[in-house]
């Protein structure tokens, strides 16, 4: 579960100092990274593109968790409140034993091979949510693969489904308390991820005419070593970007990250990770602009993507 950090101060005082406040303020806002209840969010498509444009988006990308249904939902949305819609995905991937996410940015949901991938994923998340339920009975939480099914507004059904009936049926105090007591690894809850590799998530995105994009690095549990191995594996397999902007990065990781994507090559994206309102230190239209060293992402979209010139 995302931490709460001095996620929105990440602005660089160089650039505040020569634009000034109101300057930066009117900058366009790019979002590029957000979910529905097509996965693990609780807003509709819709109810996320009307949020995003009250807030000041003029960007935004559909990323939901290996899944791509809400796309159509949210295009239409959004030409109606007249903003940006990028189709995205973030996919899930099993690397050094433990789970990662790419984000895939301006994808054509409806490319076989991806849809594939996903519905591989699907199908995995269907035996995993069986497989906790039971692992959860055994101590003593009875219904808990019900629960979180009834939770699931969406085909899709997470972890985080599973936290919120844990906390619903009096087990945990709140979802991180769920996930910290029961749902992390070496919990009772806990199943590990069957996730697609590294260079297949990238394969299906690329296959799609999309952009691979980390997600969230500062969130991984990985020494030095281990990210450096990361980045360069990430960077060989083909992948242009990471999210050096992230609602769970503190102004450090957001420096951090930023001078790894020069040393990398990578361009710098920036998402909120915005799963609904219930969240709130997590909010549309709330992030900084990346630091001024940075070329972002959306430096080389066309011209129907991109209303705005590059920051």
């Amino acid at each position: 579960m995302p931490k709460r950090h001095d996620t929105l101060i990440c602005i660089s005082e160089e650039r505040r100092a020569r634009a000034g406040d109101a300057s930066v303020e009117t900058m366009p806002q790019y979002d590029l990274h957000t979910h529905t209840v097509h996965s693990d969010g609780t807003l509709s498509p819709s109810e996320l593109v009307r949020r995003a444009h009250s807030g000041g988006v003029a960007v935004l990308a559909l990323t939901d968790h290996d899944i791509t249904s809400g796309i159509d939902e949210a295009r239409l949305a959004a030409q109606v409140a007249g903003i940006v819609l990028v189709p995205g995905v973030e996919i899930s991937v099993s690397w050094a034993e433990q789970t990662l996410h790419v984000v895939g940015l301006g994808i054509d949901p409806h490319t076989p091979s991806l849809q594939a991938g996903l519905a591989e994923h699907l199908e995995f998340r269907d035996w995993r949510a069986v497989e906790i339920g039971r692992r959860l009975e055994r101590r003593g939480v009875p219904d808990a693969c019900a629960g979180a099914r009834a939770l699931a507004r969406g085909v899709l059904v997470s972890r985080t489904h599973f936290a919120q009936y844990l906390v619903a049926s009096g087990h945990a105090s709140d979802q991180r308390a769920a996930f910290s007591k029961y749902l992390s690894r070496g919990k009772p809850g806990y199943v590990p991820g069957q996730w697609a590799s590294l260079p297949q998530a990238l394969e299906w995105i690329h296959a799609a005419g999309g952009q691979a994009v980390l997600a969230h690095p500062a969130r991984y549990k990985l020494s030095a070593t281990k990210l450096q191995q990361l980045l360069a594996e990430f960077r060989d397999a083909g992948g242009e970007a990471i999210e050096v902007v992230s609602g769970s990065h503190s102004r450090d990781d957001c420096l951090r990250f930023a001078m790894l994507a020069g040393h990398f090559g990578f361009l710098a994206s920036c998402g909120s990770d915005y799963h609904g309102p219930e969240m709130p230190w997590i909010d549309l239209g709330r992030l900084p602009p990346l630091p001024e060293t940075c070329r972002p992402v959306w430096a080389g979209w066309p011209a129907d993507r991109l209303p705005y010139p590059p920051l």
